[in-house]
């Protein structure tokens, strides 16, 4: 056999739902790569001769080797903090009072349309340091801090850039529909309809997203108002997804499931009707335990009715500087488990296999098989509940993005 690399002292948790046990686990395993390509995954001892004079041959050292870890759901490029929020909800201010008072999104909207793009490309590139020291090989980042168009066209174009000149692969989403422009604040109405003749348009001018998604909760946007974006966006040919069901039950999730969206995002407030409906379109669950953190919410998103009706469940850092300023993936595991009672195996599943659905791309990565994109990482633990189990010593060692090793 004639390959590029072989992958030996291996164990590896594949997440191949063809594989028994829960993280298709394959014990003193070996894995052969071709450019970009798995080509061969199994049991070591029955790897195929080749030779080993003139191919590569990389030691786990007895590691685990998991798919490379993919964040669905980020909103990295803001300027400015909001520590200020922090110490309000602190002494009693809730999420919804404090957007009322003119903080909240609109807040980070004003100092991120004040940043250069320099600036914006210089703050994602750290975050997203930290994100691929933890694992990840994928990333999704929304706009959403802008609210007009140049300020949205700059974050979308400088997420476009990091995905270039980073070995992480970034996905975007246009959210111009994060909440209502402070322009349009008595007039709703008609900033969506900017959204959708002004933005729209020159966003996928620049094939700058390759999805929409919308803020459909009081104190954004109404289903009737989400109804008309998420058209407008499918119609443009852009995948669709929704935060949904934050901070009540609008029925969002049932209104995206219908028209066909990759995921419904946060979910505190859905219902089994809700469930039902995302379970028949095949839409992904995504949650969101840091904000659920960070907000001190105590309504927990539906898992019993989820694993019921057997919707995929995709867990995300939802890192933006206001509900969840948790910048790693990694103690996204370990809290989906503490807060949400998923088990290690879902957890692992909602940041791989189940994440690439959720944007679209689980063809190529997510899942460790024949034929699958050789993105993958390396961890030192001994068995791969340890990801979710233990946070701050971080066992991550190397990760191979497209059949390269990346070097930290």
């Amino acid at each position: 056999m004639e390959w590029d690399q072989v992958w030996i002292d291996i164990n590896i948790a594949s997440m191949d739902p063809a594989l028994s046990g829960g993280y298709g686990e394959i014990t003193d395993a070996a894995m052969a790569i071709i450019n970009d390509k798995i080509v061969w995954i199994g049991p070591r001892d029955q790897l195929p001769a080749f030779d080993v004079l003139s191919t590569p041959v990389y030691r786990g050292g007895g590691g685990w080797i998991t798919p490379g870890l993919i964040d669905a759901h980020t909103h990295l490029l803001f300027a400015g903090n909001r520590a200020n929020e922090f110490e309000m909800r602190l002494q009693g201010a809730s999420y919804q009072d404090i957007a009322k008072a003119g903080g909240g999104i609109l807040a980070t909207v004003k100092a991120t349309r004040a940043a250069s793009d320099a600036d914006l490309f210089e703050l994602g590139r750290k975050r997203l340091n930290a994100l691929a020291k933890e694992g990840v090989t994928t990333i999704e980042i929304k706009s959403g801090y802008g609210l007009e168009l140049d300020t949205e066209l700059k974050i979308l174009r400088v997420a476009r850039e990091l995905g270039k000149h980073h070995h992480v692969d970034v996905k975007t989403t246009f959210l111009g529909a994060h909440a209502v422009a402070p322009e349009y604040q008595h007039d709703s109405d008609a900033y969506v309809d900017a959204i959708i003749n002004e933005m729209l348009p020159a966003v996928m001018a620049e094939n700058l997203a390759d999805a929409f998604d919308v803020f459909c909760e009081n104190i954004a946007f109404s289903p009737e108002q989400t109804a008309k974006l998420l058209r407008a966006a499918k119609t443009a040919g852009l995948d669709i997804k929704l935060h949904a069901e934050q901070l009540s039950n609008l029925g969002g999730s049932q209104l995206a499931a219908s028209l066909g969206a990759k995921s419904v995002d946060h979910l505190e407030y859905l219902d089994e009707a809700g469930v039902k409906a995302i379970a028949a379109s095949g839409t992904c669950a995504t949650l969101l335990p840091g904000a659920f953190y960070f907000l001190r919410e105590t309504k927990l998103p539906p898992i019993e009715l989820l694993r019921q009706y057997q919707v995929p469940m995709v867990i995300a850092s939802d890192y933006n500087p206001g509900s969840s300023p948790i910048c790693s993936t990694l103690l996204m595991l370990n809290m989906a488990c503490t807060l949400f009672r998923l088990t290690p195996a879902e957890a692992l599943a909602g940041v791989t296999r189940h994440a690439a659905k959720a944007l679209g791309i689980e063809d190529k990565v997510g899942v460790l098989a024949v034929g699958m994109q050789a993105d993958f990482c390396l961890w030192d633990i001994t068995h791969p509940a340890e990801l979710a189990y233990s946070y701050g010593t971080n066992p991550f060692k190397h990760a191979v993005k497209a059949g390269k090793l990346i070097h930290q």
